[in-house]
């Protein structure tokens, strides 16, 4: 795959602000997974790809969206989260990429799940942490993970998001509850 084709299709694709961000993104989750033992390779290539299909227009959005397995659940959430599948489905369409804990790691960067593999919370705690957020309570976030196990920062990254969702009244993603609740029985059993 070229890479290098995948980001000139992202600029095209995306505002510059966005853009910059699925940069700022793709760096930190290449730093974070050497730090921890993922591949760099798989971090970089979802990295890219987590928010390819971020800004589609919405009815193209909901008929890829229709490919998925999972289109009856996804469709009855915020079309916010849809990007996250579609940008999968699109990987694997336009540009071949079959890994399916690199598709994975794509579908799941917004939501989080249960039994996330390692690529998934690499990207997921990556999205949320990337140096260009800007969000109240970022730098305590970032303090908290710091030098931490990786499941420890997604436990807090986690936790971070379902409370922010939970504040904002937001109908949660059902992944996102099993997810945060995999992580505090996790925590609770150390």
């Amino acid at each position: 795959m070229d890479l290098q084709q995948v980001r000139n299709d992202l600029q095209q694709r995306l505002p510059q602000e966005r853009y910059e961000h699925v940069n700022r993104v793709t760096a930190t989750a290449m730093e974070l997974a050497e730090e921890v033992g993922v591949s760099v390779g798989n971090a970089e290539i979802a990295g890219l790809f987590h928010d390819y299909a971020k800004f589609m227009d919405k009815d193209e959005l909901h008929e890829l969206l229709k490919q998925d397995k999972e289109y009856e659940l996804y469709s009855q959430y915020h079309s916010e989260l849809w990007h996250a599948p579609v940008g999968a489905i699109l990987a694997k369409e336009r540009y071949g990429v079959e890994d399916q804990d690199v598709l994975q790691a794509i579908r799941f960067h917004t939501t989080g799940r249960a039994g996330m593999s390692p690529l998934e919370k690499v990207i997921y705690v990556a999205d949320l942490i990337e140096p260009g957020r800007k969000f109240p309570g970022i730098e305590e976030l970032r303090n908290r993970i710091a030098g931490r196990s990786l499941d420890d920062q997604m436990t807090e990254c986690i936790q971070h998001t379902v409370k922010f969702l939970v504040h904002q009244y937001a109908v949660i993603f059902p992944y996102s509850f099993d997810c945060y609740n995999e992580h505090v029985r996790r925590r609770k059993e150390q």
